[in-house]
C-alpha cells in the first residue's frame, strides 16, 4: 500500500472509531455513580421526582445515582452546570417546563445556553395540574371573590412563586391575563419558600403543584380556590377547577424531564430513556403519583423532543400575550 493510500485508511480508521466504541460504551453504561442535577430546591416536585427515580434507576444499574441540588436564577445555575458538564452519561438535568418558559422570558445572554442546542433529551416523567390558594385571612371564599377583590385593590395584593420562569410564575401572570387583574409577582428562591411564604401570610396568592401543596390544603393552612386542570384532580376532589370557578379556558400544569449535555452518545440517551419509561410505568409508581395528583409520562428521545419544541413556541405566544413583561 502505498504512503497516500495507507495515510487515508489510517484516517478512516481514526474517524470510525467513536462509531465503534460508543455501542461498547452503551452496554457498559453505567460504570460510576450518575448525578441528577436538580435545578429548584429541596422538597419541590423536581426534586422528589428525582430522588424516587434515582433510587429507582440506583436499583436497575447497580450504580450511585446522587441528587444535587443547584438552585437559583430561575432555574438558570442548575441548567448551567448540566451543559458545561462531559456529555457521557453521568451528568443529567431534572428540568421542567421552567426551562422552556426561560427560552422566550430571558435573552441568550442571560441563560447562556440555548435549550435545544446545549442539552439533549432524554424522556419526560410526569406532570401535574396546579391549585390557586390564598392564606385563610384573605377575604375571598372562592376564586370569584378573589378576581373581585384584586380589582377593587389594583396592585396592592400579591402572589408567591419560586422564581421567574417557573411553571407558578407562568401560571400566575396567565391567570392575572386572562382574570384581567393587576396582582403583584414576589419571587422566591425555591417552591418551599414560597410555599412557607402564602402559609405565614406574608403574601395573599400562590399557584403550586397539587403534589406538594394538597397537604397544606387538608391542613386549613391555607384555602384552595380552584385547581387548574382541564377536570377536576382527583387529589382535590371538591376544589372547582379555574374553568368552572370563573376563568374559563384557563389551565396550566407543571411537567418534569430529564436531558444531557448534547453529544452524550445515542446509545446511552436509549438506554437512559428505556430505564426511565420502564421506572415510570411501573404500577406502583403509577399509584403513588395518583395519589399525589401527578400522571406519568411515557416518550421516546425524538417524541420528547418534539414536545419540548412545542411547548417552547406555546410560551413564547404566551408571553406575547402579558400585558406586561415578567419581571
Amino acid at each position: 500500500m502505498t504512503a497516500p493510500r495507507f495515510v487515508l485508511a489510517l484516517a478512516a480508521i481514526l474517524l470510525a472509531l467513536p462509531n465503534l466504541a460508543a455501542p461498547c460504551a452503551a452496554q457498559d453504561y453505567p460504570t460510576r455513580p450518575i448525578r441528577i442535577i436538580v435545578p429548584f430546591g429541596a422538597g419541590g416536585p423536581a426534586d422528589v421526582a428525582a430522588r424516587l427515580i434515582g433510587n429507582v434507576l440506583q436499583e436497575k444499574f447497580g450504580q450511585a445515582v446522587v441528587v444535587e441540588n443547584r438552585t437559583g436564577a430561575g432555574g438558570v445555575i442548575g441548567t448551567q452546570e448540566v451543559v458545561k458538564s462531559p456529555p457521557d452519561g453521568y451528568t443529567l438535568l431534572m428540568m421542567s417546563n421552567t426551562q422552556t418558559a426561560n427560552e422566550s422570558l430571558m435573552a441568550p445572554a442571560q441563560r447562556k445556553y440555548e435549550l435545544m442546542r446545549d442539552l439533549a433529551p432524554i424522556a419526560p416523567v410526569n406532570s401535574a395540574d396546579l391549585v390557586i390558594v390564598v392564606h385563610p385571612q384573605v377575604a375571598a371564599k372562592t376564586l370569584a371573590e378573589f378576581i373581585a377583590l384584586a380589582k377593587s385593590q389594583p396592585g396592592k395584593l400579591n402572589y408567591a412563586s419560586s422564581g421567574t420562569g417557573t411553571p407558578y410564575h407562568m401560571a400566575g401572570e396567565l391567570f392575572k391575563a386572562m382574570a384581567g387583574i393587576d396582582v403583584v409577582h414576589v419571587p422566591y428562591r425555591n417552591s418551599g419558600e414560597a410555599r412557607s411564604g402564602v402559609i405565614g401570610g406574608q403574601v395573599q396568592m400562590m399557584i403550586d403543584a397539587v403534589t406538594t401543596m394538597a397537604p397544606n390544603v387538608t391542613a386549613g393552612q391555607v384555602r384552595a380556590l380552584a385547581t387548574t386542570g382541564k377536570s377536576r384532580s382527583d387529589v382535590l376532589p371538591d376544589v372547582p377547577t379555574a374553568g368552572e370557578a370563573g376563568v374559563p379556558g384557563y389551565e396550566a400544569t407543571i411537567w418534569l424531564g430529564l436531558m444531557a449535555p448534547t453529544g452524550t452518545p445515542k446509545p446511552i440517551i436509549d438506554r437512559l430513556n428505556a430505564a426511565v419509561n420502564e421506572v415510570v410505568k411501573r404500577p406502583d409508581i403509577v399509584k403513588l403519583w395518583k395519589d399525589q395528583g401527578a400522571v406519568p409520562m411515557s416518550m421516546t428521545p425524538e417524541a420528547f423532543d418534539k414536545y419540548l419544541r412545542g411547548d417552547i413556541a406555546k410560551w413564547a405566544e404566551v408571553v406575547k400575550k402579558f400585558p406586561d413583561k415578567p419581571q
